[in-house]
């Protein structure tokens, strides 16, 4: 809406809740002295300033979230700054209603790019709404691309972008590229972060401390700049994320292995030779969350995150509900 109002590219740090109120900053490569406000139906904008370079991830230092906690019949429980919550990619990283990105992803990894289209075509579940998996039936039962193609929502872009790639174009690895780059990259780094949550679910398993940094750990500083620990207490213990060049020389090394064997990939598979642009060389993530300024107002919620770690993680280990999905996370 703002690109065709006005020629103006905004970029974001990062995704957030669709369903949220929320208040970020972003930043144009154009510069906009005579523009000071933008308003539209669901958000405004409004100008702070200039900076001599591009912002990016690295200089924010995290989210401030509050959160409304609705139909309980009990008070909440106690919680603290001090809580032990590993740092879990939240639900929503692989599709809180339709869990396929890191399936998608590993599809994409293991070259089966027919599963690739089957998963983001055809895959039905039991948390979407009842129109989507009527629709996914009709494209399941397709006799030909150009019969559905119609049919289906503009809200479902990708399916209706694949389906006209596959009416002119049987090859799978074209379809795939029609999908916009930035898309094809999460699904990807979805896998990854699903083997993330295995990682550190194993080590937790096998009793590994977690929470505090040892010897020849790798940690992050108050600065989140990587290096070995060095008895600081800022420190914080660092996991490595998987790639085709990740750090082998940690304590984790033996869970990655076993995971990936059990999963019938090694490292080298994150170098995709078909789609090298989606290539994985691998990083690190906190063990941890660093929870912050934690308090509770009646079913108020309010807490401060660092960059990447999802209040989804914390509001599960706070509420401990049943079924996360039919709470909304």
């Amino acid at each position: 809406d703002i690109e065709k109002r006005y020629g103006v590219i905004l970029k974001s740090l990062g995704l957030k809740d669709a369903n949220a109120t929320t208040k970020q900053y972003v930043f144009t490569h154009k510069k906009l002295k005579h523009l000071e406000k933008i308003e539209g139906k669901k958000y405004s904008a409004m100008r702070v300033g200039f900076t001599p370079k591009p912002i990016s991830k690295k200089h924010m230092l995290g989210n401030v979230f509050e959160i409304m906690v609705s139909e309980t019949t009990t008070p909440l429980p106690y919680f603290s700054n001090n809580e032990k919550v590993l740092n879990f990619f939240g639900y929503q990283r692989f599709g809180s209603r339709r869990p396929i990105t890191h399936l998608v992803g590993k599809s994409i990894i293991q070259g089966n790019y027919d599963d690739t289209l089957d998963f983001l075509l055809n895959f039905s579940s039991k948390y979407d709404s009842e129109k989507n998996n009527e629709l996914r039936k009709l494209i399941s039962e397709r006799k030909s691309e150009s019969e559905v193609i119609e049919l289906l929502p503009f809200s479902m872009d990708i399916e209706r972008n694949l389906l006209k790639q596959l009416d002119t174009d049987k090859d799978p690895k074209n379809a795939i590229r029609s999908i916009p780059l930035k898309l094809r990259r999460f699904y990807v780094q979805a896998y990854q972060s699903f083997l993330f949550n295995k990682t550190i679910s194993l080590a937790y398993e096998y009793e590994e401390e977690l929470f505090s940094p040892t010897i020849d750990d790798v940690c992050f500083d108050k600065n989140f700049e990587l290096g070995k620990h060095q008895n600081d207490p800022s420190q914080k213990l660092a996991i490595p994320l998987i790639g085709h060049s990740y750090y082998k020389k940690s304590r984790f090394d033996y869970y990655i292995k076993k995971i990936l064997e059990d999963e019938s990939l090694s490292p080298k598979d994150f170098f995709i030779n078909d789609f090298q642009e989606l290539s994985l060389d691998g990083g690190f993530r906190n063990a941890s969350i660093d929870i912050q300024n934690f308090s509770i107002q009646q079913n108020l919620v309010k807490f401060q995150l660092s960059r990447g770690s999802y209040a989804t993680i914390v509001l599960r280990e706070l509420l401990k509900p049943e079924n996360p999905l039919e709470c909304g996370f």
